[in-house]
């Protein structure tokens, strides 16, 4: 299983981490792999060491992969998370309240936004 954290906005607008598992299938000498899953475009990002972003919501639908340095994720009801380089999240509050997003090693950081 492959463990990503999904955010998304229920009907009320409020903002809700999910623990999602994604199901590998032994592929023998390759190793485990997912499901293909169908993916629009990918952009390479990086924020200052500075950054710390309000209540916002995804601009679309899409994974974020972390490459470099750590983020601190808050939902609109107060829960907050931090994730670590090669984490995966899945951010799908497009509507709603929106999360916030804050730096917490003091350098620039680097992420792939993957558009589904």
């Amino acid at each position: 299983m492959f463990s990503l954290t999904r955010i998304y906005s229920d009907d009320a607008g409020e903002s809700h981490f999910e623990d999602v598992m994604i199901p590998l299938i032994d592929k023998g000498e390759i190793g485990f792999l997912s499901e293909s899953q169908p993916v629009k475009n990918i952009i390479f990002r990086e924020v200052l060491a500075s950054y710390d972003y309000n209540f916002h919501n995804a601009p679309q639908k899409q994974y974020i992969i972390l490459l470099d340095g750590g983020v601190e994720i808050e939902t609109s009801l107060g829960e907050k998370r931090s994730f670590k380089t090669g984490e995966i999240l899945l951010v799908e509050d497009t509507t709603g309240k929106g999360h916030k997003t804050k730096n917490i090693e003091n350098k620039p950081r680097k992420s792939i936004f993957i558009t589904i």
